[in-house]
């Protein structure tokens, strides 16, 4: 008698679009909220520091919140 569970990790075999990319529209992540300098620098894959965050300060204000949507896809 076997006690084992469905591995929950394995694809569905029922599920046909499993397969397929999701649209890039639906990757991005902002909500809608302010970006924040903070927000900036993480989304650059840098470190939180003082010159990061002057950097992300200056970027902002130079390029608004489309500052965010090109460093993400």
């Amino acid at each position: 008698m076997s006690t084992s569970q469905p591995d929950a990790s394995r694809p569905s075999e029922t599920g046909a679009d499993d397969d397929r990319a999701t649209p890039d529209a639906l990757l991005h992540a902002r909500t809608g909220q302010d970006v924040s300098p903070e927000d900036l620098v993480l989304a650059a894959g840098r470190d939180v520091t003082e010159q990061n965050l002057e950097w992300a300060r200056r970027k902002l204000t130079e390029e608004g919140p489309a500052a965010l949507d090109k460093l993400l896809p």
